[in-house]
């Protein structure tokens, strides 16, 4: 899979773009600040249809567009999947609503047709490593949850209706214990809202294991490569339905594989039920559900150390980057086509080795798309195969 061309219409800095990918390897050049991450953050869009930077979708209108009576970002990529040309487009559009408020709507168009959301995403693939991505390790369970949920979503798209009606069924499940705690009621209330986020939770465990496990195996080849078999890094998934808070981190790492292992959704389902019957006292009485997809997390070890507590800011940065080309080769093999690979300065924390190293394994991509400050970073011979693109002030050349 590859990106043929792209389009970007009031979108960050840029007011109008257009860029032609001729070659498997592009560069972009340029100070900081001069629009080189919000081109990437463009592509990667068109996979996910959200932003792996911004709060929310507004910020990426331009800003002189905002003073227009309808604002309208708009982004149009043509791509290359399964040998045949096609055309995505996303749509940003700002509206004023009766009461005088305005809302960000967002359109999809594939081939000229408006899509759904949910059916879209991960209609075009890629992978994105950007600097402040090493929060996956660094901070808490919900960024390695968003991480994974945006990574599975890219190749199951049934996987984001389960996750997106499991969330809102936990917000009114919650809503729910806490009017049962404060004012009382039949239990029998909470029987609805059990079975969805059973049947949909269920479905999310098991994709999440099997695609950790899948991570685990890749990471694993190419952190040897990267570090010369220095280190040996494993990925585990930790998922709350079985592992309590209280023995979570005491696991030693090879029991952190649970008894839901290769199981089926039914079954995942059938436990979680009776999981959520017995802890229903509990439940109440905290006014919040303890278990469940919400409350999992992935833990990151190298050597048999915990990354997140003793990992230097080189092993993370390693690590994290590891995990992506983990990430390329599961998506490539869940859906056939190698993803884009969408690097931001990646090879700033690196040492020379590891930047060799890396760039070899770039060569071998169908199609990588970088950014940098400092093109001396790049061996000769890798610039000469690359196309380069200097950017000034959101211009271009």
């Amino acid at each position: 899979m590859i990106i043929k061309h792209l389009s970007l219409t009031n979108f960050r800095a840029f007011k109008r773009l257009e860029l032609d990918f001729p070659s498997k390897l592009n560069i972009f050049v340029g100070k900081n600040a001069q629009g080189k991450t919000s081109i990437l953050e463009g592509i990667h869009l068109l996979s996910l249809l959200t932003s792996p930077i911004a709060g929310n979708d507004r910020q990426m209108i331009n800003l002189l567009t905002l003073e227009d009576d309808i604002p309208v970002g708009r982004l149009v990529a043509v791509i290359e999947k399964a040998g045949k040309q096609h055309s995505i487009e996303v749509r940003l559009i700002i509206s004023n609503g009766q009461n005088g408020t305005s809302r960000l709507r967002k359109e999809i168009l594939i081939d000229g047709g408006k899509r759904k959301l949910l059916e879209s995403v991960g209609y075009f693939n890629s992978v994105i490593f950007l600097p402040q991505m090493t929060r996956i390790i660094e901070d808490g369970p919900d960024e390695r949850r968003k991480y994974l949920d945006r990574t599975i979503s890219q190749a199951f798209p049934g996987y984001v209706r389960s996750l997106s009606i499991y969330n809102q069924a936990i917000s009114r499940r919650n809503a729910l214990l806490k009017q049962l705690l404060e004012q009382g009621g039949s239990r029998d209330q909470l029987v609805y809202w059990d079975n969805l986020i059973a049947e949909n939770g269920a479905v999310i465990i098991s994709i999440r294991e099997c695609a950790v496990n899948s991570l685990n195996e890749q990471m694993y080849i190419h952190h040897e490569q990267l570090t010369h078999n220095s280190e040996k890094i494993k990925l585990a998934y930790q998922p709350s339905l079985i592992v309590s808070e209280e023995d979570r981190d005491p696991l030693p790492l090879e029991l952190m594989h649970t008894e839901t292992t290769d199981k089926e959704p039914d079954q995942i389902k059938e436990y979680f039920l009776k999981k959520l019957l017995e802890i229903q006292d509990e439940e109440v009485r905290r006014g919040v559900t303890t278990i469940g997809p919400h409350r999992d997390d992935m833990r990151f070890m190298v050597n048999d150390l915990d990354l997140g507590i003793y990992g230097s800011r080189g092993q993370i940065r390693t690590a994290v980057m590891t995990l992506k080309l983990a990430e390329m080769h599961w998506l490539e093999k869940k859906t056939g086509e190698t993803p884009v690979l969408l690097l931001d300065e990646t090879l700033a924390e690196l040492d020379h080795q590891r930047r060799k190293d890396l760039l070899s394994v770039l060569e071998e991509n169908s199609q990588s798309i970088l950014t940098t400050t400092d093109l001396h970073l790049f061996d000769k011979s890798f610039i000469e195969k690359s196309k380069i693109w200097h950017i000034q002030s959101g211009k271009i050349e």
